[in-house]
């Protein structure tokens, strides 16, 4: 029997794909639990669409990502960090503190898991950053690091 998987199932398929089971594990266990759905001729319109559906949605957002990373490439934030005698910093920036100072000074919120450093930033000057916006676009952002006074 022909089955479209509506959920992931383990080690039979993922959602969306079209699976040929054994009867009586569709009747009895795919079916019943919602994890499929018969494929039938309307069934299988229904994930035609519903798939270039998903496409049209995955290509804007890609292009707002696109979109975004253009503008972060104008933008300049600073973060203060403290600094004791002699100019030598205290601890260093995290992503946390870059993603507040971006929301604090840009009004737009960028999540701090995407903020990639490839070192952590511990002294004074500019940086650049890079900032994972989609799984195809890494735009960069100017971090500037000045002393808390």
């Amino acid at each position: 029997m022909k089955i479209i998987l509506l959920q992931d199932v383990k080690s039979v398929g993922k959602k969306g794909e079209i699976i040929e089971a054994n009867d009586g594990y569709a009747r009895n266990f795919l079916l019943p639990k919602k994890l499929g759905v018969e494929a039938n001729g309307k069934n299988l319109n229904d994930l035609k669409l519903q798939k270039s559906n998903e496409e049209k949605i995955a290509a804007k957002m890609l292009e707002d990502a696109k979109q975004l990373a253009k503008e972060l490439e104008s933008k300049e934030i600073v973060v203060y960090i403290k600094a004791g005698e002699g100019g030598k910093t205290f601890g260093s920036v995290s992503t946390k503190e870059i993603a507040l100072a971006f929301k604090e000074q840009c009004g737009m919120e960028i999540d701090k898991k995407k903020i990639q450093l490839e070192e952590s930033i511990k002294n004074f000057g500019v940086y650049d950053v890079k900032i994972k916006l989609h799984p195809k676009v890494v735009g960069s952002l100017k971090v500037k690091v000045q002393e808390k006074k």
